[in-house]
């Protein structure tokens, strides 16, 4: 596979194949008329033969997995309707019921339904062998397929909103939990006292995003060219709003940056955020570009076009120092 530039994402763009993908919980159904509605989906029996061989650690990942790939089939539905949903981070159990009322019908109601009959196949068999609750830290396998360890520090050029002079924003890992990083964050060497927690696509969990500027549901794991990805920005004061956004991975390959080597997926993004406050109610238009590394959902770059200057922004990792 060829390196790519993240800087021009310099990869022909696919004309056909693109998918919808993201992610949102819709358990806001269970207050409709719509929940009554779940017992017409019922799971498609999957073998749980097929996964008799499996360790555990591949076992719990792939029931992570399959509850993943739920939830973005339920938020990509919801995109679609234009409903608001409470959104789900990753690492928690989904409540089926919900997730198979958002369709009773058609191709969702179908892959929901298989995703679930797998879920049960799995967890018959991690019964069946013993292998318990999950260990909260990442197994070593997986973490020596990530390109940051723990007690390394991120160093990004950090620009928010349009600012003259850049900052030095700093992410140290603090913890390497079995599906997503935790950072300590500071500005200039000084500490934030509040911790940034992400999943393993990139995407910042709920409640965990610090002084920074997050996305909610906007990345997901294994993204490949040509993927079409819908989430929300949003802001650590919620009063200000947040902005609706789509990407379209453009770019995907290995690159190296700060002397790491990272499996890189860029994304073009496009969206509407509200207008700042002392100019007039409404939206006013947003662009951009990110680059996240695809095995561990890193940052690499994010930069953020909008007249709205809370959603104006410009990062770059820079350096990686030691632990």
């Amino acid at each position: 596979m060829r390196p790519v530039d993240i800087d021009t994402g310099t990869r022909r763009r696919p004309s056909q194949g693109r998918r919808l993908g993201s992610a949102a919980l819709v358990a806001a159904l269970m207050l409709g008329g719509c929940a009554s509605r779940s017992t017409e989906v019922r799971p498609e029996r999957a073998d749980p033969a097929r996964f008799a061989s499996w360790p555990c650690e591949r076992l719990h990942d792939e029931i992570d997995l399959v509850q993943e790939r739920a939830v973005d089939v339920a938020y990509a539905v919801d995109a679609r309707s234009g409903n608001n949903m409470i959104a789900l981070g990753l690492g928690v159990t989904v409540f089926w019921p919900a997730l198979l009322a958002v369709r009773p019908e058609g191709l969702e109601a179908r892959e929901l339904a298989a995703l679930k009959g797998r879920d049960e196949a799995l967890r018959a068999v991690v019964e069946r062998k013993g292998c318990g609750a999950r260990p909260s830290t990442m197994a070593a396998v997986r973490a020596g397929h990530v390109p940051v360890a723990l007690g390394e520090r991120l160093v990004y050029e950090d620009r928010p909103g349009g600012a003259p002079r850049p900052r030095e924003l700093g992410l140290r890992v603090t913890e390497l939990r079995h599906n997503q990083i935790e950072f300590a964050v500071d500005i200039g060497g000084t500490r934030l006292p509040e911790l940034w927690r992400q999943d393993l696509a990139g995407n910042p969990l709920p409640g965990a995003q610090s002084r920074l500027i997050g996305w909610q549901r906007l990345l997901r794991r294994q993204m490949e060219l040509g993927d079409v990805l819908n989430g929300d920005l949003t802001l650590p004061d919620p009063n200000l709003g947040s902005a609706r956004v789509r990407g379209q991975v453009v770019a995907v390959g290995p690159q190296e940056i700060a002397g790491r080597r990272f499996d890189v997926a860029v994304i073009e993004l496009f969206g509407e955020a509200p207008q700042p406050p002392s100019v007039s109610a409404g939206t006013t238009r947003l662009d951009g570009v990110m680059a996240v590394d695809r095995r561990s959902g890193v940052l690499l770059r994010l930069e953020l076009r909008c007249t709205n200057p809370e959603f104006a922004l410009r990062r770059r990792l820079m350096r990686i120092e030691p632990a």
